[in-house]
């Protein structure tokens, strides 16, 4: 008998879209979350410089990286992580994998919505999964009374809680007091958190707080290149261990490396050297990501809102989640009764692929869905954005949806 795993949502709508693309039909992608900004010419350069290197790193990964990422993180944010502490992967999606793969038996605490990739990696892991209940009233956000309800279905002595913000699919963060209650929480029940923060350089304010500041002898942090440096192909990923971590734990996770991915190619870790040399040199190019991003964010809320489609305004990221809720007596009436239905009449009606609810950990009649603002073109840093000249299909395809759900 094989395992029972799916492919990943987003993978899937990826190659639906090609699908559909290869037929002549117009596609405007709002399923699949790439960034749509290139690398900082000077970390292109760097990679270009770097591909005579063939050999393999250390599996923990490349010395001088590490420093660097420890200092451009401390500089960022306040965040201390001794290099020595830092693990380098092909991707960060590996490292949260190995990280469960380090326990042999756990429960873990998953927040709904989340990321579709942390239920199936807990299942493979051979862990029980819990779902954290949580309300668009309450901006999809976890809370520590939320926490200590799910603790009640525990079956094993270690817990995880994975965390993510600014999130994927809501693009929503954690306000420091909010982070403050749920540290609380965690340190009275002793929660192993990993806390996956690949978006928080694309916080639109540039405040960024790290859960670790507020729970540093337990939380993992895990990041990468593949969002807020436009890499997600270059396959590069971090993880920020907590000072004390057991010996034994630290070993496990350079034993799976060791047994699995081996090292991050060599050529891409000699580039994010460059990436992570220096937060200074970084900050106008996140900025100018980040400017973009917000003003993408806010029309494309305004507009749904407008047509009575709920959703909150994005504060990171490249995401927000819809909620069709409100129309649910005339989507029934066209046969819509599940979110996979309203993603795929929307497809099929109007060229518009998102991501439906139940990849996130959703029932299946709950009406709301991903989209990820990225189908655009950069005008380049220094060039001045206009939306409907830079985002021609963002702004067709958000106008598409109204209509669709309008006409209902």
């Amino acid at each position: 008998m094989y395992r029972h795993i799916e492919e990943s949502q987003t993978l899937l709508i990826n190659t639906q879209s090609q699908v559909l693309e290869a037929q002549k039909k117009e596609i405007i992608k709002f399923g699949f979350g790439q960034s749509p900004f290139l690398p900082p010419e000077f970390v292109i350069d760097s990679l270009t410089k770097a591909t005579y290197h063939k050999e393999y790193s250390s599996v923990q990964g490349d010395a001088q990286l590490r420093e660097n990422i420890s200092k451009f993180h401390e500089k960022h944010n306040g965040l201390v992580i001794k290099p020595e502490n830092i693990l380098i992967a092909p991707g960060s999606k590996i490292l949260l994998f190995s990280i469960l793969m380090a326990f042999e038996k756990a429960d873990v605490l998953i927040p709904a919505p989340a990321w579709v990739s942390y239920e199936p990696q807990t299942k493979l892991a051979g862990h029980n999964s819990i779902h954290l209940a949580t309300k668009y009233e309450e901006r999809w956000r976890v809370t520590s009374a939320t926490i200590r309800e799910a603790t009640k279905r525990k079956e094993h002595k270690t817990t995880i809680m994975i965390l993510n913000y600014p999130g994927n699919p809501d693009g929503l963060t954690y306000t420091e007091q909010e982070l403050i209650e749920i540290a609380k929480v965690a340190r009275e029940m002793d929660i192993l958190v990993i806390s996956d923060e690949i978006y928080g350089l694309l916080t639109y304010s540039g405040d960024h707080h790290s859960f670790a500041k507020y729970y540093p002898e337990k939380t993992i942090t895990t990041t990468g290149l593949s969002k807020w440096c436009g890499a997600g192909g270059w396959r590069l990923g971090v993880a920020m261990l907590y000072d004390t971590v057991a010996p034994e734990f630290k070993k496990a996770l350079i034993g799976i490396a060791s047994e699995t991915y081996s090292c991050a190619p060599t050529p891409v870790q000699i580039a994010a050297r460059t990436a992570y040399k220096d937060f200074e040199l970084i900050k106008s190019y996140l900025t100018y990501q980040n400017e973009i991003l917000y003003k993408i964010g806010i029309f494309c809320t305004e507009k749904l809102n407008a047509s009575n489609i709920k959703v909150h305004e994005p504060q990171g990221g490249f995401y927000i989640f819809p909620d069709f809720s409100t129309h649910k007596e005339a989507l029934a009436k066209k046969g819509i009764l599940t979110s996979i239905q309203l993603c795929e009449q929307l497809l099929k009606d109007t060229g518009v692929a998102i991501l439906p609810a139940t990849a996130f950990g959703f029932e299946e009649k709950y009406l709301a869905a991903r989209l990820a603002f990225v189908d655009f073109e950069t005008p380049g840093i220094g060039k001045e954005f206009d939306l409907n000249r830079d985002c021609p299909k963002v702004v067709s395809g958000i106008q598409k949806i109204c209509d669709w759900i309008t006409a209902m």
